[in-house]
């Protein structure tokens, strides 16, 4: 995820989205990204239904990512991008690198991004106060090159992708008679300028000559080094210097942490992973993408300064019905057309409420009051969504401002309404394919009040028959909704738009009692018709809240 991704604002509607939740997500997401207030996106918590598809791919808009959850993510975070190096590299390389970055640990990683270890600064100077063998240098298989690097050296003889991998080092600060007492074969020589010590240095079967003082090597030590085997380096250091320098061209590899890493995903939920970072005296933890990869490190700070997901939530006002860890998001701005629930917010947001049919028309109003045109793809998504909600304009939640926002959007989007509503509805309502948890949560809904927690799903037809093939796979199927939804009472509503009436299915204790107190009709065997009766929100919702009360 690039940075400007996530300072995105989600526009997102309720769970188990209908098309005014869908369309009116991307309806508005487009008029706020007009206003230069920020960056807006549609997004969904839910599946999109059969009618909701069809509208998608009628006026060829692409459906809106889908965001199950909103609790930040490891990719919420300042990731920083701290480039990972290859285990070759030398201790002063790693040293230089961390301090021009002003970090504090290194990621080591081989081909493709893979993480392979980390080294820190602290590894570094350890390393460095820690070591007193002198065969440290082999043991670590520390390439020529490095050495080379470290020491600003010039190869006169030799590879300098070779290692040095035998002997150890030591300095030659006597005689050629005292030398011969203490170097061996595939010793590395630190020395000076004279000519009879690095003789007798090439003759003792020495690895590699590091000559001091940036001092010429004549032709005749470079042609013996030759036959010898032996490389010869020069650096314009003097001795001190090149036994102070020498151990940090050894390879990282050698000192980098690479077992019990602990490293987190792109993908890790935040709140999970603040009590391994707390109890961990760790700086930085390595980052990975979904493929495993290296990205970045992060760290406590980073941690501390996360910005909650910020959201503009549409076609609903109820934390039961909303996204996932809603209470972990900051709620920018709410657009809804239903009853005021429960939801509770931080700091006083823009909130826009109005009992008209459809979120789309409050929409729609507020494109015209800033003056901003409709785009043809989006008055035919509004224009959708007012048509469902409204069942066209036979629900009773059906305004003048719903009709006359509908008339309008239709022509701009060059559709007539009533053709266009009986294509859309039979592809919504087209449920012999479906299973009985695909038609039961098309159009799913909690609601709560006090201790009482109901749910109300709701599937629309133009045909009695079809209705009547559903019922029969949801009745065995509305124990297990019941259940998995923890609720007090479930209801399903099977309505006959033609008919404009519906049959109500009721599971759960005191759920018949309820149904007879709100409609004064009584359920046989879990299910009542009601006649007259086609909207969830502005006749059955109410009612069964007002017997509740009652």
């Amino acid at each position: 995820m690039d940075q400007t991704s996530k300072h995105k604002i989600y526009v997102i509607g309720h769970k188990n989205p209908d098309t005014d939740s869908i369309c009116s997500a991307i309806a508005y997401a487009y008029l706020k990204n007009q206003s230069g207030t920020g960056e807006y996106a549609a997004k969904r918590a839910g599946h999109i239904s059969t009618e909701t598809q069809f509208v998608l791919e009628k006026f060829d808009v692409e459906a809106p990512g889908y965001v199950p959850n909103v609790k930040t993510r490891v990719r919420d975070m300042e990731i920083r991008r701290t480039e990972g190096v290859s285990s070759d590299i030398s201790l002063k390389k790693a040293w230089t690198l961390l301090n021009d970055a002003k970090g504090t640990t290194l990621p080591i990683i081989k081909e493709d991004n893979v993480l392979e270890g980390l080294i820190s600064i602290g590894d570094i100077a350890r390393s460095y106060m820690a070591v007193v063998d002198n065969a440290i240098l082999s043991k670590a298989r520390t390439q020529y090159r490095n050495i080379l690097e470290t020491l600003d050296g010039r190869l006169y003889v030799g590879d300098a992708e070779a290692f040095f991998d035998k002997g150890k080092v030591v300095v030659a600060a006597s005689s050629p008679e005292v030398m011969e007492e203490y170097i061996e074969k595939n010793d590395m020589v630190i020395l000076g300028n004279r000519y009879e010590t690095q003789l007798c240095a090439i003759e003792m079967e020495a690895a590699c000559l590091v000559i001091c003082g940036d001092a010429v090597v004549t032709k005749t030590i470079q042609i013996l080094a030759q036959e010898k085997g032996c490389t010869i380096i020069s650096t314009p250091y003097d001795t001190y210097t090149v036994a102070h320098l020498i151990n940090q061209s050894m390879p990282v590899r050698f000192f980098m942490k690479d077992n019990e890493i602990i490293a987190f995903s792109e993908e890790d939920f935040t709140d999970d992973i603040k009590e391994i970072m707390a109890s961990k005296r760790h700086r930085d933890f390595p980052i990975l993408d979904k493929n495993g990869c290296y990205v970045g490190t992060i760290s406590r700070r980073n941690l501390l300064g996360i910005q909650k997901r910020r959201l503009i939530l549409v076609d609903h006002n109820e934390p039961s019905q909303a996204v996932d860890n809603i209470e972990s998001a900051e709620i920018m701005e709410i657009i809804d057309h239903h009853r005021l629930g429960s939801m509770e917010t931080m700091l006083p947001v823009y909130f826009r409420n109005q009992p008209v049919g459809c979120t789309c028309t409050i929409i729609y109003q507020m494109f015209q009051e800033q003056g901003v045109d409709i785009p043809e793809k989006i008055a035919g998504l509004m224009c959708a969504a007012i048509i469902s909600d409204t069942l066209l304009f036979r629900s009773p939640t059906c305004t003048q401002a719903d009709r006359e926002a509908a008339g309008h959007l239709a022509a701009i989007a060059h559709i007539e309404l009533e053709p266009f509503a009986a294509e859309m509805f039979a592809a919504g309502s087209n449920l012999k394919s479906k299973s009985a948890e695909e038609i039961f949560y098309q159009d799913f809904k909690k609601f709560s009040q006090d201790d009482t927690t109901i749910g109300v799903a709701q599937i629309t037809s133009m045909t009695a028959g079809e209705l009547k093939d559903a019922k029969a796979k949801l009745l065995d199927y509305l124990p297990t909704a019941f259940e998995n939804q923890h609720l007090t009472m479930l209801f399903f509503m099977l309505t006959d738009i033609m008919n404009e009436s519906t049959e109500l299915l009721c599971f759960g204790k005191g759920s018949e009692k309820l149904v007879d107190e709100a409609f004064h009709k009584k359920p046989e065997e879990g299910s009542v018709i009601l006649p007259g009766i086609v909207s969830r929100k502005k006749q059955l919702i109410p009612a069964l809240f007002s017997a509740l009360q009652a």
